[in-house]
């Protein structure tokens, strides 16, 4: 059965907890299961974690306890947005990745949390995966494709709706914002938003209806 999220104001940017710098080739779990725990990243063009802030952001919006979960990360690159959902309950987390050396990284990661039976990582396209997904049957999926491949956006976010359940949510990281108007045609909403330097981070809904 889906879970309806618990959703929790964030606090204004002003007012946000300084997390700990996050050393390069390093990324930090926040919270859960796995709170502190560091991991190694992959030295490759484009990279980027999404930072510590954003991330605690968003768990903060989602009310930090994601038991039953069922999460898609279409465009995992380092993991760091499905492993801390895993961090922080969920029942089963899909990782996406088309980069062999980054599948390989996730795998490692995998093994060293002792997470295969919640977390499997998966060689391949991201929307494919999304299209690939039973209708509804997730609760959140995680949408952070490199920002350069803006033609990405959309069809993800298009496949993300119909793949999401109707108390489901849609997290999408971008290098601009998208406003209400530019979801329409995706079938989403927004619900939250963040700007965090370069980050702009959006937490979805579906349109009702849609």
């Amino acid at each position: 059965m889906t879970r309806s999220p618990k959703l929790v104001a964030s606090r204004p940017a002003g007012q946000a907890r300084r997390a700990a710098p996050q050393a390069p080739g390093e990324v930090r779990i926040i919270g859960g299961q796995w709170k502190r725990t560091k991991l190694p990243v992959a030295d490759r063009p484009g990279l980027r974690p999404t930072p510590d802030r954003v991330r605690e952001t968003l768990f903060n919006w989602l009310g930090q306890d994601l038991a039953g979960w069922h999460c898609l990360d279409a465009f995992a690159g380092t993991g760091a947005l499905g492993l801390e959902a895993a961090s922080r309950g969920a029942a089963s987390v899909l990782l996406v990745e088309q980069e062999p050396a980054l599948v390989a990284q996730l795998q490692r990661h995998v093994q060293r949390l002792q997470a295969a039976e919640r977390v499997q990582v998966r060689r391949g396209d991201g929307l494919l995966a999304l299209a690939a997904a039973a209708p509804a049957s997730l609760d959140l999926v995680l949408i952070d494709p490199p920002y350069a491949q803006t033609g990405l956006f959309l069809p993800a976010l298009q496949a993300a709706a119909r793949a999401v359940a109707p108390s489901g949510l849609v997290y999408l990281e971008a290098a601009a914002p998208w406003d209400a108007s530019a979801l329409v045609p995706a079938g989403l909403a927004p619900h939250r938003y963040l700007q965090a330097g370069a980050v702009h981070a959006h937490l979805l809904r579906p349109l009702a209806g849609s």
